[in-house]
């Protein structure tokens, strides 16, 4: 099968023929319909994943996926062939992944079925990020009517945070740019947020819209420290970048570091809210499997939202 490999890491990804895998017990294996570049799959080629977990050469890259049940392994019970799935490789090593025509994964954990109102664009872009926005606000424990700083609003992750937050009546406060970048979040939140540009004093720019400080916020980029120095006191920061309790430590803060928990329900949760037009799947581009490697180039430079890789 074709598939996004790096021989080593730190490498350049590219498309590359590999064995098309097969499922073990307790697996799925999926024919991929689509997939997404995310910031951990970036982390992997990059080499920072290294010492962390295990890896398996030639590594396929790739955590997101949709697709169809093409065969089970022995004692699955749930899926059967034919059924359209999609969400997070979970797997105690890296080189089996989802950028490719094929994958297997764990039928227990991190996999959903597809609803009808979800496409296999949509939902191969939707697990990795979804899960990580929602686990986000849920570590935060936002309420109507609190402040929030999204910084990283941009992103992924970001752009589904900022429609949850608004959705729960929060105000919300997103890192962009003037222009391109404001305009994209505008048109998934509605009305109650506002924008600080990051090139900028954040700091300064935050103060004047919230001048007492905001209640919350999510380190989806930047720098954990400078946000935190933005929080009410009790306020609550959750970090997808690592900065938990110890950077807090004495003070009347709580930083929870998040790590994204792809659960079925979870998944289900996602898979609903867009299905009824609740959440929208921030899909900016779209590239064919050979295309990878620039999607993965597009991704490094900054761009938008989620960039779809599809093998349809």
């Amino acid at each position: 099968m074709r598939a996004l490999t790096v021989p080593s890491v730190p490498a350049t990804p590219a498309v590359a023929e590999v064995p098309t895998p097969r499922p073990e017990a307790g697996e799925l294996l999926v024919k991929i319909a689509a997939s997404s570049v995310n910031g951990f799959d970036a982390a992997t080629a990059a080499g920072y994943l290294q010492g962390m977990m295990e890896h398996r050469f030639p590594l396929v890259l790739g955590k997101d996926f949709a697709g169809t049940v093409e065969a089970v392994g022995e004692g699955v019970d749930g899926f059967a062939v034919g059924d359209a799935v999609f969400g997070v490789v979970a797997k105690p090593f890296l080189g089996t992944g989802s950028l490719a025509e094929y994958v297997t994964v764990p039928a227990g954990y991190g996999v959903a079925r597809i609803p009808d109102g979800l496409s296999a664009t949509d939902a191969g872009a939707l697990g990795l990020a979804g899960t990580a926005a929602v686990d986000s606000l849920d570590a935060v424990g936002l309420k109507e009517g609190e402040t929030v700083l999204i910084a990283g609003a941009t992103g992924g992750v970001g752009a589904i945070a900022v429609q949850y937050a608004a959705s729960l009546g929060a105000r919300v406060i997103a890192t962009a740019l003037p222009g391109a970048q404001a305009d994209f979040i505008s048109s998934l939140g509605g009305a109650n947020i506002q924008f600080v540009d990051y090139t900028g004093d954040l700091a300064a720019q935050v103060k004047i819209l919230a001048p007492e400080g905001v209640h919350a916020a999510l380190h989806l980029a930047g720098d954990g420290a400078a946000l935190a120095d933005l929080l009410v006191p009790g306020g609550r920061l959750a970090s997808t970048l690592g900065f938990g309790p110890d950077a807090v430590e004495g003070r009347d803060l709580t930083a929870v570091s998040v790590m994204a928990d792809a659960n079925a329900a979870t998944l289900e949760r996602l898979a609903a809210d867009v299905a009824a037009g609740r959440l929208r799947v921030p899909v900016t581009a779209t590239y064919p499997l050979e295309q990878a490697p620039q999607a993965f180039a597009d991704f490094g430079a900054g761009a938008l939202g989620k960039l779809s890789v599809t093998c349809a």
